[in-house]
Protein backbone atom coordinates (compact mmCIF):
# COMPACT_ATOMS: atom_id res chain seq x y z
CA UNK A 1 0.00 0.00 0.00
CA UNK A 2 2.91 2.57 0.66
CA UNK A 3 4.20 1.92 -2.52
CA UNK A 4 0.85 2.33 -4.36
CA UNK A 5 0.32 5.17 -2.04
CA UNK A 6 3.48 6.69 -3.49
CA UNK A 7 3.17 5.89 -6.90
CA UNK A 8 -0.62 7.12 -7.45
CA UNK A 9 0.08 10.22 -5.53
CA UNK A 10 3.75 10.91 -7.98
CA UNK A 11 1.78 9.73 -10.84
CA UNK A 12 -1.34 12.39 -10.36
CA UNK A 13 1.14 14.96 -9.21
CA UNK A 14 2.55 14.04 -12.86
CA UNK A 15 -0.82 14.55 -14.14
CA UNK A 16 -1.69 18.27 -13.02
CA UNK A 17 2.28 19.60 -13.20
CA UNK A 18 1.36 18.72 -16.92
CA UNK A 19 -0.43 21.58 -17.60
CA UNK A 20 2.37 24.33 -16.89
CA UNK A 21 5.11 22.85 -19.28
CA UNK A 22 5.37 23.47 -23.27
CA UNK A 23 2.37 22.08 -25.51
CA UNK A 24 4.81 19.26 -26.04
CA UNK A 25 6.01 18.12 -22.86
CA UNK A 26 2.53 18.73 -21.79
CA UNK A 27 0.78 16.04 -23.64
CA UNK A 28 3.38 13.44 -23.32
CA UNK A 29 3.46 13.74 -19.61
CA UNK A 30 -0.20 13.85 -19.54
CA UNK A 31 -1.01 10.95 -21.88
CA UNK A 32 1.71 8.94 -19.48
CA UNK A 33 0.30 9.80 -16.49
CA UNK A 34 -3.35 9.09 -17.10
CA UNK A 35 -2.51 5.35 -18.89
CA UNK A 36 0.01 5.24 -15.55
CA UNK A 37 -3.01 5.78 -13.68
CA UNK A 38 -5.66 3.77 -15.63
CA UNK A 39 -3.27 0.53 -14.93
CA UNK A 40 -3.01 1.08 -11.06
CA UNK A 41 -4.92 -1.67 -9.42
CA UNK A 42 -5.49 1.27 -6.81
CA UNK A 43 -8.72 3.45 -7.10
CA UNK A 44 -6.96 7.17 -7.44
CA UNK A 45 -9.27 10.11 -7.00
CA UNK A 46 -8.49 13.48 -7.25
CA UNK A 47 -11.45 16.10 -5.84
CA UNK A 48 -11.31 19.66 -6.59
CA UNK A 49 -12.14 22.58 -3.80
CA UNK A 50 -15.61 21.84 -4.25
CA UNK A 51 -15.58 18.29 -3.91
CA UNK A 52 -16.21 17.41 -7.16
CA UNK A 53 -13.93 15.02 -9.10
CA UNK A 54 -11.13 15.96 -10.66
CA UNK A 55 -9.83 12.92 -11.97
CA UNK A 56 -10.99 9.07 -11.50
CA UNK A 57 -9.18 6.19 -12.73
CA UNK A 58 -11.24 3.09 -14.10
CA UNK A 59 -10.24 1.19 -10.74
CA UNK A 60 -12.40 3.99 -8.58
CA UNK A 61 -14.91 3.33 -10.51
CA UNK A 62 -14.98 -0.19 -10.28
CA UNK A 63 -15.24 -0.10 -6.74
CA UNK A 64 -18.12 1.98 -6.59
CA UNK A 65 -16.48 4.92 -4.85
CA UNK A 66 -17.85 7.48 -7.11
CA UNK A 67 -22.35 8.63 -7.23
CA UNK A 68 -23.53 7.53 -10.23
CA UNK A 69 -23.02 10.50 -12.24
CA UNK A 70 -19.34 10.99 -10.99
CA UNK A 71 -19.63 14.14 -9.83
CA UNK A 72 -18.50 13.33 -6.10
CA UNK A 73 -17.83 10.71 -3.57
CA UNK A 74 -20.60 7.91 -2.87
CA UNK A 75 -19.50 7.43 1.11
CA UNK A 76 -20.33 9.92 3.63
CA UNK A 77 -17.27 8.32 5.49
CA UNK A 78 -15.10 8.86 2.84
CA UNK A 79 -16.35 12.40 2.45
CA UNK A 80 -15.96 13.05 6.54
CA UNK A 81 -12.14 12.16 5.82
CA UNK A 82 -11.75 14.51 3.24
CA UNK A 83 -13.61 16.92 4.67
CA UNK A 84 -11.16 16.49 8.24
CA UNK A 85 -7.89 16.16 5.40
CA UNK A 86 -8.86 19.46 4.34
CA UNK A 87 -8.89 21.25 7.96
CA UNK A 88 -5.98 19.53 9.04
CA UNK A 89 -3.87 19.39 6.28
CA UNK A 90 -2.68 16.38 7.49
CA UNK A 91 -2.69 12.85 5.50
CA UNK A 92 -5.03 10.28 6.95
CA UNK A 93 -4.66 6.56 6.53
CA UNK A 94 -7.09 4.39 7.81
CA UNK A 95 -8.99 0.97 6.74
CA UNK A 96 -12.96 0.91 6.71
CA UNK A 97 -15.40 -1.68 5.50
CA UNK A 98 -17.94 1.00 2.25
CA UNK A 99 -21.22 -0.71 2.34
CA UNK A 100 -22.52 -2.63 -0.54
CA UNK A 101 -25.92 -2.58 -2.07
CA UNK A 102 -27.92 -6.13 -3.03
CA UNK A 103 -27.08 -7.41 0.78
CA UNK A 104 -23.42 -8.40 -0.12
CA UNK A 105 -20.56 -8.07 2.23
CA UNK A 106 -18.97 -4.41 2.91
CA UNK A 107 -16.25 -3.51 0.67
CA UNK A 108 -12.98 -3.17 2.95
CA UNK A 109 -10.56 -0.74 2.19
CA UNK A 110 -7.58 1.10 2.95
CA UNK A 111 -7.62 4.63 1.93
CA UNK A 112 -4.81 7.16 1.94
CA UNK A 113 -6.03 11.14 1.84
CA UNK A 114 -3.59 13.90 1.51
CA UNK A 115 -3.76 17.02 0.19
CA UNK A 116 -2.30 17.59 -3.04
CA UNK A 117 -1.62 21.32 -3.32
CA UNK A 118 -3.87 24.54 -2.39
CA UNK A 119 -6.57 23.55 -4.18
CA UNK A 120 -7.07 19.43 -4.72
CA UNK A 121 -6.98 16.47 -2.38
CA UNK A 122 -5.88 13.45 -3.18
CA UNK A 123 -7.40 9.64 -2.38
CA UNK A 124 -5.66 6.25 -3.11
CA UNK A 125 -8.11 3.36 -1.92
CA UNK A 126 -6.60 -0.11 -2.12
CA UNK A 127 -9.27 -3.32 -2.03
CA UNK A 128 -8.55 -5.40 0.95
CA UNK A 129 -11.79 -7.27 1.35
CA UNK A 130 -10.48 -10.43 0.96
CA UNK A 131 -7.89 -9.60 3.65
CA UNK A 132 -10.88 -8.60 5.78
CA UNK A 133 -12.38 -11.84 5.10
CA UNK A 134 -9.10 -14.03 5.89
CA UNK A 135 -9.14 -12.19 9.09
CA UNK A 136 -12.88 -12.66 9.93
CA UNK A 137 -12.53 -16.46 8.67
CA UNK A 138 -9.40 -16.87 11.52
CA UNK A 139 -11.60 -15.04 13.89
CA UNK A 140 -14.25 -17.37 13.83
CA UNK A 141 -12.19 -20.67 13.38
CA UNK A 142 -10.24 -19.60 16.30
CA UNK A 143 -13.51 -18.81 18.13
CA UNK A 144 -15.03 -22.41 17.18
CA UNK A 145 -12.26 -24.40 18.27
CA UNK A 146 -12.61 -22.57 21.76
CA UNK A 147 -16.29 -23.42 21.99
CA UNK A 148 -15.85 -27.24 20.20
CA UNK A 149 -12.86 -27.89 22.31
CA UNK A 150 -14.48 -26.77 25.50
CA UNK A 151 -17.40 -28.54 25.39
CA UNK A 152 -15.74 -32.43 25.43
CA UNK A 153 -13.33 -31.10 27.61
CA UNK A 154 -15.86 -29.58 30.09
CA UNK A 155 -18.06 -33.02 30.03
CA UNK A 156 -14.81 -34.83 30.94
CA UNK A 157 -14.17 -32.90 33.61
CA UNK A 158 -17.49 -33.29 35.13
CA UNK A 159 -17.67 -37.25 34.43
CA UNK A 160 -14.53 -37.68 35.95
CA UNK A 161 -15.57 -35.66 39.31
CA UNK A 162 -18.78 -37.85 39.07
CA UNK A 163 -17.47 -40.77 38.60
CA UNK A 164 -15.23 -40.37 41.47
CA UNK A 165 -18.07 -40.26 43.53
CA UNK A 166 -19.45 -43.17 42.18
CA UNK A 167 -16.96 -45.76 43.06
CA UNK A 168 -19.17 -47.85 45.30
CA UNK A 169 -22.15 -48.07 42.21
CA UNK A 170 -20.46 -50.21 39.79
CA UNK A 171 -23.93 -49.46 37.10
CA UNK A 172 -23.09 -45.94 37.93
CA UNK A 173 -19.86 -46.10 37.56
CA UNK A 174 -20.19 -48.06 34.04
CA UNK A 175 -22.44 -45.17 32.74
CA UNK A 176 -19.71 -42.62 33.48
CA UNK A 177 -17.16 -44.49 32.01
CA UNK A 178 -19.34 -44.92 28.99
CA UNK A 179 -19.81 -41.43 28.65
CA UNK A 180 -16.12 -40.72 28.92
CA UNK A 181 -15.46 -43.09 26.52
CA UNK A 182 -17.79 -41.12 24.22
CA UNK A 183 -16.74 -37.44 24.46
CA UNK A 184 -12.81 -38.53 24.64
CA UNK A 185 -13.50 -40.40 21.48
CA UNK A 186 -15.17 -37.46 19.96
CA UNK A 187 -12.21 -35.24 21.43
CA UNK A 188 -9.34 -37.44 19.67
CA UNK A 189 -11.88 -36.95 16.10
CA UNK A 190 -11.85 -33.13 16.45
CA UNK A 191 -8.14 -32.80 17.18
CA UNK A 192 -7.07 -35.52 14.03
CA UNK A 193 -9.98 -33.80 11.89
CA UNK A 194 -8.45 -30.22 12.70
CA UNK A 195 -5.24 -31.04 12.24
CA UNK A 196 -6.29 -33.04 8.57
CA UNK A 197 -8.29 -29.82 7.50
CA UNK A 198 -4.79 -28.04 8.53
CA UNK A 199 -2.90 -29.91 6.09
CA UNK A 200 -5.53 -29.94 3.44
CA UNK A 201 -5.58 -26.50 3.64
CA UNK A 202 -1.39 -25.79 2.72
CA UNK A 203 0.49 -26.93 5.54
CA UNK A 204 1.75 -29.91 3.53
CA UNK A 205 2.55 -30.02 -0.14
CA UNK A 206 0.04 -32.09 -2.19
CA UNK A 207 1.38 -35.55 -2.95
CA UNK A 208 1.88 -36.65 -6.67
CA UNK A 209 -1.07 -37.62 -8.10
CA UNK A 210 -2.03 -41.48 -9.20
CA UNK A 211 -4.64 -43.62 -10.69
CA UNK A 212 -6.99 -44.70 -8.39
CA UNK A 213 -9.47 -47.25 -9.10
CA UNK A 214 -12.64 -45.65 -7.73
CA UNK A 215 -14.06 -49.68 -6.98
CA UNK A 216 -11.39 -50.03 -4.80
CA UNK A 217 -12.50 -46.67 -3.40
CA UNK A 218 -15.95 -47.63 -2.72
CA UNK A 219 -14.94 -51.00 -1.75
CA UNK A 220 -13.04 -49.57 1.23
CA UNK A 221 -15.68 -47.30 2.38
CA UNK A 222 -18.09 -49.90 2.45
CA UNK A 223 -16.18 -51.85 4.88
CA UNK A 224 -15.57 -49.36 6.78
CA UNK A 225 -19.44 -48.32 6.94
CA UNK A 226 -20.65 -51.44 7.44
CA UNK A 227 -20.55 -51.23 11.46
CA UNK A 228 -22.12 -48.26 11.52
CA UNK A 229 -24.92 -48.98 8.69
CA UNK A 230 -25.63 -52.83 10.42
CA UNK A 231 -26.31 -50.84 13.81
CA UNK A 232 -28.98 -49.11 11.88
CA UNK A 233 -30.37 -51.64 9.43
CA UNK A 234 -29.38 -49.26 6.95
CA UNK A 235 -28.70 -51.11 3.34
CA UNK A 236 -25.80 -49.23 1.55
CA UNK A 237 -25.96 -50.32 -2.22
CA UNK A 238 -23.18 -49.38 -4.99
CA UNK A 239 -25.06 -49.37 -8.37
CA UNK A 240 -23.59 -47.75 -11.82
CA UNK A 241 -20.22 -48.24 -13.89
CA UNK A 242 -17.39 -50.42 -12.29
CA UNK A 243 -13.70 -50.25 -13.62
CA UNK A 244 -13.18 -46.06 -13.24
CA UNK A 245 -10.66 -44.67 -12.63
CA UNK A 246 -9.58 -41.02 -10.86
CA UNK A 247 -6.07 -39.66 -10.60
CA UNK A 248 -4.95 -38.46 -6.76
CA UNK A 249 -4.16 -39.26 -3.47
CA UNK A 250 -6.02 -42.45 -2.84
CA UNK A 251 -5.97 -42.21 1.05
CA UNK A 252 -7.70 -38.73 0.88
CA UNK A 253 -10.18 -39.40 -1.91
CA UNK A 254 -11.20 -42.60 0.61
CA UNK A 255 -11.15 -39.91 3.47
CA UNK A 256 -13.76 -37.67 1.57
CA UNK A 257 -15.85 -40.51 0.18
CA UNK A 258 -16.39 -42.03 3.60
CA UNK A 259 -17.04 -38.76 4.89
CA UNK A 260 -19.71 -38.61 3.04
CA UNK A 261 -21.05 -42.13 3.16
CA UNK A 262 -21.01 -41.89 7.27
CA UNK A 263 -22.86 -38.33 7.18
CA UNK A 264 -25.57 -40.19 5.33
CA UNK A 265 -25.90 -43.09 7.64
CA UNK A 266 -25.43 -40.65 10.99
CA UNK A 267 -28.53 -38.67 9.68
CA UNK A 268 -30.62 -41.06 8.34
CA UNK A 269 -33.29 -42.94 10.29
CA UNK A 270 -32.99 -46.45 10.86
CA UNK A 271 -33.98 -49.41 7.91
CA UNK A 272 -33.82 -47.01 5.34
CA UNK A 273 -31.31 -46.92 2.30
CA UNK A 274 -28.68 -45.20 1.01
CA UNK A 275 -27.18 -45.28 -2.54
CA UNK A 276 -23.13 -45.07 -4.11
CA UNK A 277 -23.41 -44.26 -7.82
CA UNK A 278 -20.79 -44.30 -9.75
CA UNK A 279 -20.38 -42.92 -13.61
CA UNK A 280 -18.17 -41.53 -16.09
CA UNK A 281 -18.97 -37.95 -16.83
CA UNK A 282 -16.75 -36.32 -19.92
CA UNK A 283 -13.11 -35.72 -18.19
CA UNK A 284 -15.02 -36.63 -14.91
CA UNK A 285 -15.86 -39.02 -12.85
CA UNK A 286 -19.38 -38.49 -10.70
CA UNK A 287 -19.56 -40.78 -7.41
CA UNK A 288 -22.90 -39.07 -5.60
CA UNK A 289 -24.19 -40.52 -2.33
CA UNK A 290 -27.98 -40.60 -1.50
CA UNK A 291 -29.80 -40.94 1.18
CA UNK A 292 -33.74 -41.10 2.76
CA UNK A 293 -32.66 -38.62 5.88
CA UNK A 294 -33.76 -35.29 7.16
CA UNK A 295 -32.45 -33.55 4.50
CA UNK A 296 -31.19 -30.07 4.50
CA UNK A 297 -32.68 -27.03 4.12
CA UNK A 298 -32.52 -24.60 1.47
CA UNK A 299 -31.22 -21.76 3.39
CA UNK A 300 -28.40 -24.30 4.65
CA UNK A 301 -26.91 -25.85 1.70
CA UNK A 302 -25.02 -22.90 0.53
CA UNK A 303 -22.74 -23.16 4.02
CA UNK A 304 -22.86 -26.76 4.82
CA UNK A 305 -19.90 -26.99 3.25
CA UNK A 306 -18.08 -24.20 6.14
CA UNK A 307 -16.01 -25.13 9.19
CA UNK A 308 -18.04 -26.11 12.02
CA UNK A 309 -21.59 -25.13 10.67
CA UNK A 310 -23.79 -27.24 11.45
CA UNK A 311 -27.74 -27.08 10.15
CA UNK A 312 -29.21 -28.38 12.80
CA UNK A 313 -26.90 -27.84 16.09
CA UNK A 314 -29.18 -30.25 18.52
CA UNK A 315 -28.84 -33.16 15.71
CA UNK A 316 -25.14 -32.68 15.31
CA UNK A 317 -23.94 -33.22 18.63
CA UNK A 318 -26.24 -36.35 19.66
CA UNK A 319 -24.39 -37.80 16.01
CA UNK A 320 -21.18 -37.24 17.27
CA UNK A 321 -20.34 -34.70 14.23
CA UNK A 322 -17.56 -32.56 14.64
CA UNK A 323 -19.01 -29.72 12.07
CA UNK A 324 -15.41 -30.64 9.82
CA UNK A 325 -16.16 -33.78 7.87
CA UNK A 326 -18.08 -31.78 4.76
CA UNK A 327 -15.42 -28.79 5.26
CA UNK A 328 -12.88 -31.56 4.59
CA UNK A 329 -14.30 -33.23 1.74
CA UNK A 330 -14.95 -29.94 0.17
CA UNK A 331 -10.53 -28.68 0.47
CA UNK A 332 -10.24 -32.63 -1.29
CA UNK A 333 -11.83 -32.43 -4.20
CA UNK A 334 -10.94 -29.22 -4.40
CA UNK A 335 -7.58 -30.02 -4.25
CA UNK A 336 -7.93 -32.67 -7.05
CA UNK A 337 -9.18 -30.34 -9.37
CA UNK A 338 -12.44 -31.54 -8.25
CA UNK A 339 -15.88 -30.14 -6.50
CA UNK A 340 -18.18 -31.65 -4.42
CA UNK A 341 -21.84 -30.64 -4.72
CA UNK A 342 -25.55 -31.01 -3.37
CA UNK A 343 -29.22 -31.67 -3.53
CA UNK A 344 -31.30 -31.92 -0.63
CA UNK A 345 -35.30 -31.67 -0.01
CA UNK A 346 -36.05 -31.55 3.60
CA UNK A 347 -37.69 -35.13 4.80
CA UNK A 348 -36.98 -36.30 1.63
CA UNK A 349 -32.96 -37.12 1.96
CA UNK A 350 -29.98 -35.40 0.12
CA UNK A 351 -27.45 -36.34 -2.39
CA UNK A 352 -23.59 -34.88 -1.96
CA UNK A 353 -22.14 -35.30 -5.93
CA UNK A 354 -18.52 -35.75 -5.63
CA UNK A 355 -16.89 -34.74 -9.29
CA UNK A 356 -13.45 -35.33 -9.54
CA UNK A 357 -10.83 -36.03 -12.74
CA UNK A 358 -10.52 -39.19 -14.73
CA UNK A 359 -7.44 -37.94 -16.84
CA UNK A 360 -4.10 -36.87 -15.29
CA UNK A 361 -3.26 -33.10 -14.51
CA UNK A 362 -1.54 -31.61 -17.34
CA UNK A 363 2.62 -32.03 -16.86
CA UNK A 364 1.68 -34.55 -14.29
CA UNK A 365 3.75 -37.30 -16.55
CA UNK A 366 6.41 -35.61 -17.42
CA UNK A 367 7.62 -34.06 -13.87
CA UNK A 368 6.73 -37.92 -12.52
CA UNK A 369 8.89 -38.96 -15.12
CA UNK A 370 11.60 -35.93 -14.66
CA UNK A 371 11.35 -36.56 -11.20
CA UNK A 372 12.26 -40.39 -11.15
CA UNK A 373 15.25 -39.60 -13.78
CA UNK A 374 16.58 -37.21 -11.12
CA UNK A 375 16.40 -40.16 -8.63
CA UNK A 376 17.82 -42.70 -10.89
CA UNK A 377 20.97 -40.30 -11.61
CA UNK A 378 21.46 -39.25 -7.67
CA UNK A 379 21.46 -43.07 -7.42
CA UNK A 380 24.27 -43.64 -9.80
CA UNK A 381 21.95 -45.69 -12.38
CA UNK A 382 22.15 -45.30 -15.87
Amino acid sequence: MVVGAALGAGVTALFFRAVRGSKTVQVVETDLARTSLDGLRAGVIVLDPTDRVALANPAAVGMKLLKNDESGLSHAVLRSLVAQVRRSGDPRDVELDLPRSGGRNPLGVRVRVTVLDDEHVHLEVEDVTEAHRVARVRRDFVANVSHELKTPVGALQLLSEALLEAVDDPETARRFTERIQHESARLARLVSELIELSRLQGAEPLPEPEPVGVDRMINEVLDRSRTAAVAKEIVVRWEGEHGLTVYGHEGQLVTALANLVENAIAYSPEKTSITIHSEKSGKRVKIAVADEGIGIAAEDTDRIFERFYRADQARSRATGGTGLGLAIVKHIASNHGGRVEVSSEVGVGSTFTLRLPSRPPAGASALKSQTRMADMKTKGRP
